[in-house]
C-alpha cells in the first residue's frame, strides 16, 4: 500500500525524504507528499501523480533546510488522487503520514465537526490527524496513546509535533513500520530500501509500539508505556541489490536473478543430496502424523500454494488443499492440531494472510510461514519460519519470488513424502538433484529468449487473451494470466483446459489468442485435443510444450519448445518464458511495467 519516510539528523531532512519515496514508491504513486519541522512550524508540499510531479513542485517551491520531516508516496484508499487528499495531513499542532485505513472515520469525523474541526480531504488519515490534535494536551505520548484508544482499523503513522522539534514519533498497528539507526540521525520507513543509502541497522516495530525517533538516539515504548529494548537487525543485502543495475526495468532484472535467487533457496537446505528443512518443530516425525496440509495466500503466492497441493498430494498422498486467504478467514475452515497450515507471502506483510495465520493458530492448527522478509509480520507470528532467499523485490509484479516459493513447495513436499515413507530414498535423491538444477534450466532459457520477444510483437494488439491447460499446467496458466493482465491491461484468463467446453469455448471467435500449456506427459494428448477444438473455431494458438512431445501440424500456430525435465519440476521451467512473455507485451504496449495502474507492492488493508 502507501510508503512512509521518516528522518530526524544533521542532513537536509527533504533531500533524505525524496531519497527514501524514491525506493518506495512502488508501494503507491497516486501522489506524493513531505513535510518539515523547521523548530517554529511545520511546512508541507505535496502532489497528485508520480513522483516527480513533486520534485518540480519542491524545485520551484523550495521547504526550509531543517534536519526533520516526513515524507508519504500513497496509494488511494479513502479519497480519489488529488492534490488535497495526498499526504501528509496536518490537524493543527500535529502533522502525519499514514498507511493503513481506519474504519471509524466517520464516526470519528461526525464529533470533530461538533467540537469545531473543519476537513478539507476526503481522506480518513485528516480525520486521524484531527483527532490526534484534539487529543494533544502537550504529552504526545499520552496524545499518541489516547488516539489509539479511540480508533478501529490498520495504520502505519510517522508523526510530527509543531512544539516537538527535531523529534519524530512513530506509531504501528497491523501495518508495517521499521526504525532504522544511523551516526547522529534516525529513520523511520515502511520498507528496507528507503533506508539502504544511510543504514543497514533497523528494528522492526511491533502491534502498538511507539517509537521516539531523536537524532541522538531512539526509544520505544509498548502499549502499556514502557520502554523496552528492540533487536537490532541487519540487512543481508545491498543498496545495489535495490537498483536496477543496468536493466531498463526491475522486472526484468528479477526476472534474471531468478536462478541465483533458486540456489540461495534450495542449496542450503539440501544435506547429503536429500532435503532437509532444518525446522525445530516440523521434523520427520511431526510430518509422518499431520492429517492434511492447507496452503493460504493471495494472488501470485496463492498460485505457488496451487502447485504445492499438487506437490504433496503426488509426492507425499497427504490431502491437501489451497485457499485465498480472504476467504479462508471468513469461511470458519475445519483445521485444528492435527493440520499443517502452510501460509506463503513475499513480504510477510499482507493483511488478509496475517489475518488467516492469526485465526489457523487459534484453531489449533501449526503454522509454516514461507516469506522473504526477515522479522515481518508474518515471520514472527508463525510457529516455524521458512525464509526464501530472494532478495529485495521491487516490481510490483512478483517474479522471482514466486520461483522461490516454488522451491519451498517442492522441499517440503519432498521432506514429507520421504518421512511417510511413500517416496523412496532413491527417488526423492534423483528429484532432489533436479531441484538443484532447476536454476541452470531457468538460465538456459534466460538466454535464449528471442523466441518469446517475437510472440510478443505478434499478439500485443490484442485485448482478450485466454491461457489454458490441466494440472500443474493449469496452475502455471492462471499465474502466466495473472502476469499479463496486472502490466499489459490485456483482459485475460485462464481456464482448466478440460472446462473448456462447459462454456468457454463460446468466446472464442476468429483470431483470439489462446496460450495452451502441455508439459505434463499423462495428460498432454487430452490437452492437445482440447487446443485443437479451440483452433476449430477461430483461435491463434501459441503451445508451450516438451522438446520431444509429438504436435500435428495443424494444432497450433505457434510452438514454444522447452528441455525436458521430469513433469513435476516443469513449473521451474515454464515460468520463465510466460513472465518474458507478459514482460514483452507490457513494453511493446507502452506500459509502465515496474508499476503498474491501480496496484501496489504489498497489501496491507483489507
Amino acid at each position: 500500500m502507501c510508503g512512509i519516510v521518516g528522518y530526524t539528523g544533521y542532513r537536509n531532512a527533504v533531500e533524505v525524504l525524496m531519497e527514501g519515496l524514491s525506493k518506495l514508491e512502488y508501494r503507491g504513486y497516486d501522489s506524493a507528499g513531505v513535510a518539515v519541522n523547521d523548530g517554529g512550524s511545520i511546512q508541507v508540499e505535496k502532489a497528485m501523480g508520480r513522483l516527480e510531479a513533486l520534485r518540480q513542485k519542491l524545485a520551484a517551491h523550495p521547504l526550509p533546510e531543517c534536519g526533520c520531516g516526513i515524507g508519504h508516496t500513497r496509494w488511494a484508499t479513502h479519497g480519489a488522487p488529488s492534490d488535497i487528499n495526498s499526504h501528509p495531513h496536518s490537524g493543527g499542532r500535529v502533522c502525519i503520514v499514514h498507511n493503513g485505513i481506519i474504519e471509524n472515520y466517520a464516526h470519528l469525523k461526525e464529533n470533530l465537526l461538533r467540537k469545531g474541526y473543519t476537513f478539507e480531504s476526503d481522506t480518513d488519515t485528516e480525520v486521524l490527524a484531527k483527532l490526534l490534535d484534539s487529543c494533544y494536551q502537550g504529552d504526545p505520548l499520552a496524545a499518541l496513546q489516547k488516539m489509539a484508544s479511540r480508533v478501529r482499523g490498520s495504520y502505519a503513522l510517522a508523526v510530527l509535533f509543531r512544539d516537538v522539534p527535531d523529534t519524530l514519533f512513530a506509531v504501528r498497528r497491523e501495518s508495517p513500520l521499521i526504525v532504522g539507526y544511523g551516526q547522529g540521525e534516525n529513520f523511520v520507513a515502511s520498507d528496507i530500501p528507503a533506508l539502504l543509502r544511510y543504514t543497514r541497522q533497523y528494528s522492526v516495530l511491533d502491534e502498538g509500539e511507539v517509537a521516539v525517533l531523536q537524532p541522538g538516539g531512539v526509544c520505544v515504548y509498548n502499549e502499556f508505556g514502557h520502554v523496552i529494548q528492540k533487536e537490532r537487525l541487519t540487512v543481508d543485502w545491498d543498496l545495489e541489490a535495490a537498483e536496477k543495475g543496468g536493466y531498463p526495468h526491475f522486472m526484468l532484472k528479477e526476472i534474471h536473478e531468478q536462478p541465483r535467487a533458486i540456489a540461495a533457496t534450495v542449496n542450503p537446505r539440501v544435506q547429503d543430496g536429500l532435503p532437509c528443512l532444518g525446522l525445530e518443530t516440523i521434523t520427520d516425525d511431526y510430518l509422518r502424523k499431520i492429517r492434511s496440509v492447507q496452503f493460504v495466500a493471495c494472488g501470485t503466492a496463492m498460485h505457488a500454494g496451487m502447485v504445492g497441493r499438487a506437490l504433496v498430494e503426488q509426492l507425499a498422498r497427504v490431502p491437501a488443499a489451497v485457499d485465498i486467504a480472504s476467504e479462508f478467514r471468513y469461511r470458519d475452515p475445519l483445521v485444528g492440531p492435527e493440520d499443517l497450515v502452510v501460509i506463503i507471502s513475499q513480504s510477510g506483510e499482507t493483511s488478509d494472510t496475517l489475518a488467516a495465520l492469526r485465526l489457523a493458530r487459534k484453531k489449533g492448527a501449526k503454522v509454516l510461514a514461507v516469506v522473504n522478509v526477515v522479522g515481518s509480520s508474518i515471520a514472527r507470528e508463525a510457529d516455524e519460519v521458512l525464509y526464501t532467499h530472494a532478495g529485495p523485490e521491487i516490481a510490483v509484479a512478483s517474479t522471482k519470488a514466486y520461483s522461490v516459493q516454488l522451491c519451498a513447495m517442492y522441499l517440503l513436499a519432498l521432506q514429507m513424502s520421504l518421512a511417510r515413507g511413500v517416496r523412496s530414498e532413491m527417488e526423492v535423491r534423483m528429484l532432489t538433484a533436479e531441484l538443484q538444477k532447476a536454476g541452470d534450466r531457468q538460465q538456459a532459457l534466460l538466454d535464449s529468449c528471442d523466441q518469446v520477444q517475437y510472440l510478443a510483437s505478434q499478439f500485443m494488439n490484442s485485448e482478450d487473451l485466454f491461457f489454458m491447460g490441466r494440472g500443474l499446467d493449469y496452475a502455471l496458466s492462471l499465474e502466466a494470466s495473472l502476469k499479463l493482465k496486472e502490466i499489459s491491461y490485456i483482459h485475460s484468463e485462464a481456464y482448466a483446459a478440460g472446462e473448456l467446453k462447459h462454456g468457454t469455448i463460446s468466446l472464442v471467435v476468429p483470431g483470439t489468442p489462446v496460450v495452451a500449456l502441455a508439459t505434463q506427459q499423462a495428460v498432454s494428448e487430452k490437452t492437445l485435443s482440447n487446443v485443437r477444438e479451440a483452433r476449430s473455431r477461430g483461435a491463434r494458438v501459441i503451445l508451450v510444450c516438451r522438446e520431444n512431445t509429438l504436435v500435428p501440424e495443424d494444432a497450433a500456430d505457434y510452438l514454444l519448445r522447452l528441455p525436458d525435465c521430469p513433469d513435476l519440476l516443469m513449473p521451474l521451467q515454464m515460468i520463465v518464458p510466460l513472465q518474458l512473455f507478459a514482460y514483452y507485451m507490457s513494453v511493446l504496449r507502452g506500459c509502465d511495467v515496474d508499476k503498474p495502474r491501480n496496484l501496489a507492492k504489498s497489501v496491507t488493508v483489507e
